[in-house]
């Protein structure tokens, strides 16, 4: 009998990544008010929960995918899988992806009616995204531009795509703001793949740290962690002097760099992997506190 999961689902949707698709529809309605002073609730909603949605659809979609592939065996140095060890049978966790794909669908609708046809192209990408991630005949997962769609629709798509739905047009600001959180985004997923990169290779998965391998993997990740705390001096140096609080964050992100560089491969890269997600987060939350906190003090 396969081993039993007190929560299976909770597994496969992986509720710990959602902060990456929810911080930056926050950013990007922060960014709205502050530059445009545009801010509308539901549309605040719609997109949180489409963002949200596509995630989890993502998240299932690949807990099955990488079952089917074979990605997901014994040696797996991440957290348990629910389809490979036998949770959740593989069509059943399918068949819910795409019900969270579908009412992603229908958020998208209201979304496009308000945003008009920049909206329309911006959803569809991002479901034929999520769903082509680990499915159909050539997935991004399997290949080097996972931290490329990373970087597009975790940061530019999601935060620049809000900030339009509020306000009809775009701004610097919410392209440098963008570009910070999806290079942390993209930062996660490099912790991923470089905890993986051996087992990745045996079963043909070609991500960028299987291609760049080790070393360079680890200037990535260090560049991919530096590089929003610039674009975020910009912001302040540009007029949003509320930026500046992500300086705060400057330590803990410098010891994290280290501890990539320095920790053995092995089970503590998923506390890494934690690690990185959360300073995303808290510096998508110190952006928006800071920006709140000057317009409005």
């Amino acid at each position: 009998m396969p081993e039993e999961s007190p929560n299976p689902w909770i597994a496969a949707i992986r509720p710990r990544t959602l902060p990456l698709s929810v911080t930056p529809v926050v950013v990007g309605s922060v960014l709205a008010y502050v530059v445009a002073g545009a801010f509308r609730p539901e549309v605040f909603a719609a997109a949180l929960l489409a963002a949200m949605l596509i995630q989890v659809g993502t998240n299932l979609h690949n807990d099955a995918a990488d079952f089917e592939r074979g990605a997901d065996g014994p040696d797996r140095l991440g957290p348990k899988r629910a389809v490979a060890e036998g949770w959740l049978a593989a069509g059943l966790v399918k068949r819910v992806a795409l019900r969270c794909f579908l009412l992603a669908f229908i958020l998208g609708i209201y979304l496009a009616a308000v945003g008009g046809w920049p909206i329309v192209v911006l959803g569809l990408a991002a479901l034929a995204a999520g769903w082509g991630y680990t499915g159909g005949p050539r997935p991004i997962a399997y290949s080097p531009l996972g931290e490329l769609f990373v970087f597009a629709f975790f940061g530019l798509a999601a935060v620049v795509g809000t900030f339009y739905l509020h306000a009809g047009t775009t701004a610097p600001a919410a392209w440098l703001a963008a570009s910070a959180l999806g290079l942390h985004a993209a930062a996660v997923l490099t912790v991923n793949n470089y905890r993986d990169l051996e087992s990745d290779r045996r079963v043909g998965k070609r991500t960028l740290a299987v291609v760049l391998g080790r070393e360079a993997s680890r200037r990535l990740y260090g560049l991919l962690i530096a590089a929003p705390f610039v674009l975020a001096a910009v912001l302040a140096w540009d007029g949003l002097t509320g930026a500046a609080t992500v300086a705060i964050l400057l330590p803990p992100a410098r010891k994290l760099v280290l501890r990539f560089r320095r920790e053995p491969v092995g089970p503590a890269f998923n506390e890494i992997l934690a690690a990185t997600a959360k300073l995303q987060m808290l510096f998508g939350v110190l952006l928006c506190g800071g920006l709140l906190w000057v317009a409005l003090g």
